[in-house]
């Protein structure tokens, strides 16, 4: 089976004044000097790399919890955040689907000089790819999305009935 590739790109800036310490200082500082905020969500394994527990996630009757590593590389602009690994758990069928995708995410954070001399801007570039093996069970939805579009009112069930 053929994985379905799924890729998105964000990019996001915000202004804002530069303050008694300058943003290039705190921007350029070692990942080791990370506050992680909240130590329920945010684990530190080593100076550059940290385990990030997103949360229970709800789709269909399914439970998703994923856990994210990432490694921080800093550069005098600012840090880049990759991608190490994803882990899956929550349910019983989601923690089988480990072993069916793969993703990367790169997010580099950068500062540069704003529109007025007191202002900077810090900018948020994102890119995320999944590969996924679709289930065949899958594969219903839009087959049945498309007979209700076209006016099947009659809800009937369609396929094998095979999962």
């Amino acid at each position: 089976m053929l994985p379905r590739i799924l890729r998105a790109q964000k990019s996001a800036a915000l202004a804002l004044r530069e303050g008694p310490r300058p943003l290039a200082e705190y921007m350029a500082l070692p990942a080791s000097q990370y506050s992680v905020l909240d130590a329920k969500r945010i684990e530190r394994i080593d100076d550059d790399t940290f385990r990030c527990y997103v949360g229970g996630l709800k789709l269909f009757n399914f439970s998703v919890d994923p856990v994210l590593t990432v490694s921080v590389t800093v550069t005098e602009r600012g840090p880049t955040v990759k991608l190490l690994s994803t882990k899956l758990e929550g349910s019983p069928a989601v923690v089988a689907a480990n072993d069916k995708f793969t993703a990367t995410m790169t997010n580099d954070v950068r500062w540069r000089p704003g529109p007025a001399p007191d202002l900077l801007e810090l900018g948020s570039d994102t890119s995320i790819q999944v590969a996924l093996e679709v289930p065949s069970w899958f594969k219903m939805v839009p087959a049945d999305y498309d007979l209700w579009a076209a006016g099947d009112g009659s809800r009937k069930a369609i396929g094998t009935g095979q999962l």
